[in-house]
Formats: structure tokens, sequence, C-alpha cells
């Protein structure tokens, strides 16, 4: 029987986000939902063996030293500072060496650094994988430390989102770092010149 999944939340400028992790480190990032009890029922979804940390008091100075750290460092980057994640140790369970060649190219890019779906899926070592990519992506449990919203389509456009908010939560991370971009892909369809 394998063991549970500590996880903590915590308020930032962007809401409440929950993290849970592993003694290999973080597993999941939660990014907000509308309001605290709905990132934790988000967070728990996502990670069945999930279990409060502290849940009386969701006290940060009772978390590891290297999650204490994580959460210092979320809680600045939602702020706006400039925060480089490359040494928060990550544990990304079951991902296959597609995924994890793709996270690990992800977390090359600096603060601010944008490549698109294909760009990626090259420093990955899988050029013409984009749509790949994309799925990748999309599954990726610990946005922000892997920083996939730093991923557009091709010509600058934003591109999808599969956090909550979609799109606009990924405009607004992009914004956090000073990185403007084209509009999300109309549903109606447009025209590009």
């Amino acid at each position: 029987m394998s063991s549970a999944f500590p996880y903590h939340l915590f308020e930032t400028p962007l809401g409440w986000i929950g993290i849970a992790w592993s003694e290999r480190g973080l597993s999941r990032v939660q990014l907000p939902e509308r309001d605290r009890a709905a990132t934790e029922r988000r967070l728990v979804a996502t990670l069945p063996r999930a279990q409060a940390a502290h849940p009386a008091e969701q006290s940060a100075e009772q978390l590891p030293a290297a999650i204490a750290e994580a959460v210092a460092a979320i809680r600045r980057y939602a702020a706006g500072e400039t925060v480089d994640f490359t040494d928060i140790a990550v544990d990304l369970g079951d991902a296959d060496d597609f995924r994890l060649a793709i996270y690990d190219a992800a977390r090359g890019l600096g603060f601010g650094e944008t490549v698109t779906y294909g760009e990626l899926a090259a420093r990955a070592g899988h050029a013409g994988l984009a749509r790949e990519t994309g799925q990748a992506l999309g599954q990726n449990p610990v946005p922000i430390v892997v920083p996939c919203h730093r991923i557009l389509a091709a010509g600058g456009k934003i591109g999808g989102f599969s956090a909550p908010g979609g799109s606009v939560t990924k405009e607004r991370l992009l914004n956090l770092e000073g990185v403007q971009v084209g509009p999300p892909p109309s549903a109606q369809g447009s025209f590009a010149f």
C-alpha cells in the first residue's frame, strides 16, 4: 500500500495555491481556484492519496525545510519577483521518458523566456512533436515549478492552458514575468495575416 502525500495550502497574491509532496520532492502544485476550499477540493481530487500536512492550522513553520522554501519561492513569484525554481526537487511520479524530457526542457527556460511547443520539443530532443509536447504539458503536475505557462503556440499566440482559468491564467502568469503575447485562438475562428 502506498503512503499518503502530505499537502499544504497557502495564500498568495494570485489566490490560494495548494502543494503536495513526497520524500522525493514536490509532486503537485494546484493553481488557484475561486477560493481556498475549491483549491483544496481540486488538489485532493487530482491526488487521491493527499492528506493535509497540518489540518488544524496549516502552519508553514511545521513543513519540511525544502517544502517551506518552495512555498516561500511560489509566494515571491506570485508577488511578481523574479524566481528561479530549478533547485526545487520534484517528484513527477510515473511520468514517461518523453514527458520527463519535456518537463526538463521547460525547467531550463528562464523567468520571462518563452518558446513555442515545437521549439520546446526540439530542445527536449523530440523535434516535430509539438502536439505531443502540448499534451505532455497539459499533464504537468507541478505548474509554475515546471513552467508550462512559458510555452506558446506557433506565431507567439498564447495557446491553451489546462489549469483553472485556462489561457487567462496563463496570460496572468506571463504578465507577472513581463511577457505580452497574442490573443488566444478565437472560438469562431480568425484569419492570420
